[in-house]
């Protein structure tokens, strides 16, 4: 049987089902016996593969011309894993033993397209999900898409929102921006330092991605500046011989969370010194405190506090406005500067197109429901890749979903012969 069949438009438009002011321009209809998937990322693959083992056809739109399109097109050239390999990997398939502890960005592309490829992953690329909204007369959900040939309406029984938690830019509104004379880029658009060098360049967001990127731009003769506005957890991507995150995974399973925060504090102190003096202010809570209770992830310095130290990268103030040619701080200081980065991250985009809001917060697009109980919400509505746990978290979602769908689907398939 065909994983999906095209219905033509004016049967799905039929008014025995769909209201006159909701009907779509006369298309293509399909109807998808399995789950729909939105978004083919790392998550969107992960429970792919996980319905496919268990015999269990999807479809995957992707409003992009690839897989794991942020990867692709939205990193930076020196990203590395920040995690060890053994807690990025996807469910099924382990990295290969010829990769590095903290594999490339190259590399990490090259092993989500082998997985797409192992597991017979093949997404509807170019398609943009506009609309996403469960049909209570019909029980089903209707999966509104437009493409460069037009639109589709696809019709399923599951929906598995894989758009995740970095769908979209954040760009700040900074008093000036429209008045400053030097180039203003978000990392989404940055490569590397190249065109950078000999300029001064003020990167604003102290997280891992501002941090490397200011690492990167010491790296290509440029002269970057900080700015950190709020406190930061800093510490070293490796403590006493392991690395800092499964250090901290094996502690959490004798230790209360605070003692484990105090022990890595203490060894942070003693390995990087006191962060403050050099303008990183240390949060009142822990990092996994606060990582749990707000989804911040602490920095895992790969090389940039010792720029920061030797003063090749200048910490900054929070930005009070801009001029032509400088930036004014809430200091009071004034800067010139050649260009500004704006390592200011990505949000969730589902509130724009899911027509539900019991599940999903219409505030800031992820599920009401904290992990782990944010993976399944009513009538066959799913998410996967929203836990702030990072891959990892990703693919535990991934597993529960396909047990969940795979249960639904047998349950299903006996309706027949019980008639």
């Amino acid at each position: 049987m065909d994983s999906w069949r095209e219905i033509e438009g004016k049967q799905v438009h039929d008014p025995l089902y769909y209201n006159q002011k909701e009907r779509m321009n006369p298309g293509v209809c399909v109807w998808v016996p399995g789950p729909v998937i939105v978004g083919a990322g790392p998550s969107g693959l992960a429970v792919a593969a996980c319905l496919k083992e268990k015999g269990v056809l999807s479809l995957i739109l992707e409003r992009s011309n690839c897989i794991a399109s942020l990867w692709q097109l939205k990193t930076y050239d020196r990203l590395c894993l920040h995690l060890p390999k053994k807690f990025c990997q996807l469910p099924l398939l382990p990295f290969p033993v010829s990769f590095p502890e903290y594999p490339t960005k190259q590399q990490f592309v090259s092993y989500l397209e082998d997985y797409a490829k192992k597991f017979g992953i093949v997404p509807e690329f170019n398609e943009t999900v506009v609309s996403a909204e469960y049909d209570n007369g019909l029980g089903l959900w209707r999966v509104r898409t437009s493409t460069g040939e037009g639109k589709k309406e696809y019709v399923c029984r599951w929906l598995i929102v894989a758009t995740g938690e970095n769908a979209e830019v954040v760009t700040p509104e900074i008093d000036g921006m429209k008045e400053f004379k030097g180039s203003i880029v978000h990392t989404s658009m940055y490569g590397n330092g190249d065109i950078f060098g000999g300029k001064k360049v003020l990167v604003v967001g102290c997280g891992n991605s501002g941090m490397e990127v200011c690492l990167d731009l010491c790296n290509h003769n440029a002269r970057p500046s900080l700015v950190v506005r709020d406190t930061v957890h800093v510490l070293p991507r490796e403590m006493l011989g392991w690395s800092t995150f499964g250090l901290s995974m094996r502690l959490l399973r004798w230790l209360p969370m605070k003692v484990v925060d105090f022990l890595l504090l203490l060894v942070s102190r003693i390995m990087l010194g006191d962060t403050a003096r050099f303008g990183l202010r240390r949060p009142s809570l822990g990092p996994l405190e606060l990582k749990g209770l707000t989804g911040k992830t602490p920095v895992l310095d790969v090389g940039t506090l010792s720029k920061i130290k030797s003063g090749e990268i200048k910490v900054r103030r929070a930005i009070k406005r801009l001029t032509e040619y400088s930036v004014e701080f809430v200091d009071g200081t004034l800067e010139d500067f050649d260009a500004i980065v704006l390592a200011t991250g990505y949000k969730s985009n589902v509130p724009s197109w899911l027509k539900e809001r019991e599940f999903f917060s219409d505030k800031d697009g992820f599920p009401r429901r904290p992990f782990p109980e944010s993976w399944k919400g009513e009538n066959g509505l799913y998410a996967v890749g929203f836990t702030r746990r990072g891959i990892n978290g990703a693919s535990i979602d991934a597993r529960k979903i396909a047990q969940d769908v795979e249960r639904c689907w047998k349950a299903e398939a006996k309706k027949p012969s019980q008639t």
